[in-house]
């Protein structure tokens, strides 16, 4: 039996083909090379396949293509979960590519000097074709992030294969806080260990879930925190104060977007 990678990437895709390209380069160049690539399709209709298939041709052993997962994007992340071998698992999906070919090594280098269950780094956002500074990193604590003071993006986030054992996957009934749902519960677990350094872009566009559907997505958001607030509940009334003047600004400027199309 060959020796588990280090690292599992699950890359979700649907309909990618316009931005696949650069999440396989990033991949091709990483300088570190013990990592096996997981892609999730959910039934593309582009141009999509056609690149997977000739992906996977190049090297079948350590790339693998699961087809036609429906079913939502948590199902589509842990279906990628359940068929990973390494060690550590990380989702980068197909909108998204890794900031630079030493982003592997310099995960395993910190993993390796903190022994942490999880790791978490920094994105940047592009936009209409422009990175955004990334914002600096703060300390991390569960009662921060339960109180919605500090964020955690996916496309940075490296976790153990056993803490899924331990915490389960995505919930599959989330449609857009399933990450932030799973990182409460990690980091009841076990905090993660903060690498300051910019590990992905995220590519921002209409078509992304949380950008198209902000209202659905902040009210599920108070639902998932709402499920944690025992853990830490003054930080959940902090957190809905914040909810509160945020919904009232999407709320107001949704009116303006509805005024001005009238």
């Amino acid at each position: 039996m060959p020796n588990e990678p280090r690292f599992s990437i699950v890359t979700c895709t649907w309909n990618s083909a316009a931005t696949l390209g650069d999440t396989l380069a990033s991949l091709a160049s990483q300088t570190f090379r013990d990592f096996e690539h997981i892609v999730v399709d959910g039934g593309s209709r582009d141009g999509t396949l056609d690149m997977l298939a000739a992906y996977a041709h190049d090297a079948p052993g350590n790339r693998r293509i699961l087809h036609d997962i429906g079913g939502g994007i948590s199902r589509a992340m842990n279906r990628g979960i359940e068929a990973a071998r390494g060690e550590i698992v990380a989702h980068l999906h197909g909108d998204d590519y890794y900031a630079g070919p030493d982003v592997l090594a310099r995960v395993a280098r910190h993993f390796d000097d903190t022994g942490a269950a999880w790791v978490i780094g920094k994105i940047q956002v592009l936009r209409d074709g422009v990175l955004a500074q990334p914002y600096p990193m703060q300390p991390f604590s569960y009662q921060a992030y339960a109180a919605g003071q500090t964020s955690i993006p996916h496309p940075a986030v490296f976790v153990r294969r056993a803490c899924f054992d331990q915490v389960g996957g995505f919930d599959p009934r989330l449609r857009y806080a399933m990450d932030i749902d799973l990182w409460l519960r990690l980091a009841r677990h076990a905090p993660p260990a903060q690498l300051d350094a910019t590990l992905a872009v995220f590519r921002e566009h209409a078509g992304s879930i949380s950008s198209a559907n902000k209202l659905r997505a902040r009210e599920e958001e108070f639902r998932v925190r709402r499920r944690h607030a025992s853990q830490a509940p003054l930080a959940f009334l902090v957190y809905c104060l914040r909810y509160a003047r945020r919904m009232r600004m999407l709320r107001a400027q949704q009116h303006i977007a509805a005024g001005n199309s009238s």
